[in-house]
């Protein structure tokens, strides 16, 4: 009867929009996985939907503790997997005394609609335009899709879609308000949230996540160049003969003979993001334990491919990674265009997060994405941060600033953090980006106290 086909439609349209919850522990952790839909296009609520997957971890007592979201920095990776024997991310044990922790899955990574060039897309993601009166098959996967579908659909997974899908998990956990941990890129977005979303929030704290705002960004470049340069040449004097072996791969790079474990060539754009270790707690020492093996060794080609930043099991972290900054503008590839001619006439300088047309190029699982890269380095952005709602958000705020953050430098996070009319910066030279993980406790601790009013910067 219609009647009775209305309402099963309905139910199972209202099944389906639903958010799911289902829970489980581990020693130590009650763990609640928490599934909800989410639009692909959030200007298009009636459009093809994403699935967002976050987990909420709660300590033996812990039930009725308010919620802190950590936003994973990336771009392109999923929340850690949480556990308390042995404690993971370090700083979860410090989270939970007073927390319950939810690791979101951001969108496009770990369970949250997974961006891949095989992955299935969502239902109706990508239409073929068909001839008048023929049917409109929709593509199953981003690799059947051109550059401009491609680069079309991963323009929906910025910070902005990110804070709104963040709205509805809240909403389905069924808290009025929770807090925020932002690290590096999920200081980015955090700080989204807090120009677009700010009334859903009683705090946020930043780990090397405050970004510069507005559209000169180049600056952001031209800086982190600069400290790309002195922490190549502080890494060669501490160890004196890495500059000879990393000279020594480089021109096997350029050869064509520098090869990885499994057969796969590096080139020279590639092997420099070798740098991003420079800008971590240890990260020197591991450079250096590196470069020390012969460049023919299985340990070299299998520990060099595992050192390597940008790869295809993030595919996001490479082709978005310049993107997650614009402020209504277009990147235009800008680490590439402000590269010091210094840095371009002497491959043992080295890049940090420094994103570069061949190092996508250069490597097979990312190279089918460069022309959908180069098309969203073209792209003109909207902005992300509304400086007037910023100074609006009267939202308790803490942030970890490193004085030497090799990707967030130190002087524009305190920019911004200037427009914020209750935050308070920790400025500390005892930990480089990776202080929230390298730090164990320490760091969170410290944030901790600043928004609770116990500790003073």
């Amino acid at each position: 009867m219609p009647t009775t086909s209305g309402s099963t439609t309905s139910s199972a349209l209202a099944s389906q929009l639903s958010p799911s919850l289902s829970t489980w522990s581990l020693p130590g952790l009650a763990l609640t996985d928490v599934r909800v839909l989410a639009p692909l296009d959030h200007t298009d609520p009636s459009g093809p939907r994403i699935e967002v997957f976050a987990r909420v971890a709660t300590a033996p007592g812990g039930e009725d503790r308010p919620l802190l979201v950590y936003l994973q920095g990336g771009p392109g990776s999923e929340a850690p997997r949480p556990s308390a024997h042995p404690g993971n991310p370090p700083w979860l044990s410090r989270a939970l005394q007073d927390y319950r922790v939810v690791m979101l899955d951001q969108r496009g990574t770990g369970r949250s609609t997974p961006v891949g060039l095989d992955t299935a897309l969502p239902e109706g993601a990508i239409d073929v335009v068909a001839p008048p009166g023929a049917d409109h098959p929709a593509l199953a996967t981003l690799r059947e899709a051109s550059p401009t579908q491609q680069a079309d659909y991963l323009s929906h997974f910025r910070a902005d879609a990110i804070a709104r899908d963040a709205e509805l998990v809240r909403e389905a956990l069924g808290a009025s308000t929770w807090s925020l941990l932002g690290q590096s890129f999920g200081g980015f977005t955090a700080l989204r949230y807090l120009s677009a979303h700010a009334s859903s929030l009683d705090a946020v704290m930043f780990t090397g996540g405050l970004p510069k705002i507005g559209p000169d960004l180049d600056v952001v470049y031209e800086t982190t160049w600069q400290g790309m340069i002195r922490r190549s040449e502080a890494h060669y004097a501490r160890f004196p003969g890495d500059r000879d072996r990393m000279r020594r791969l480089a021109e096997l790079a350029a050869a064509g003979r520098l090869v990885l474990g499994d057969g796969e060539l590096v080139g020279m754009e590639r092997l420099r993001r070798l740098g991003h270790l420079l800008g971590a707690s240890g990260g020197s020492e591991k450079l250096h334990y590196l470069l020390e093996n012969e460049p023919d060794s299985p340990v070299l080609r299998h520990d060099l491919a595992a050192a390597l930043p940008f790869s295809g099991r993030n595919p996001i972290y490479a082709v978005l990674h310049e993107s997650c900054w614009a402020d209504g503008v277009a990147m235009d590839w800008a680490a590439e265009r402000t590269m010091p001619e210094v840095v371009r006439a002497d491959a043992t300088l080295l890049a940090g997060e420094h994103m570069h047309r061949e190092a996508i190029s250069e490597d097979p699982e990312l190279a089918p994405w460069a022309q959908a890269a180069d098309l969203l380095a073209a792209r003109e952005w909207p902005s992300l941060y509304d400086p007037e709602a910023l100074r609006a958000a009267d939202v308790p705020v803490a942030a970890a600033v490193y004085y030497d953050d090799a990707y967030v430098p130190r002087e524009f996070s305190l920019a911004t953090a200037s427009l914020l009319p209750d935050a308070t910066c920790w400025v500390t030279s005892e930990y480089q980006h990776n202080g929230l993980r390298a730090s164990g406790e320490g760091v969170l601790d410290h944030l901790i106290g600043i928004v609770q009013g116990t500790r003073v910067a």
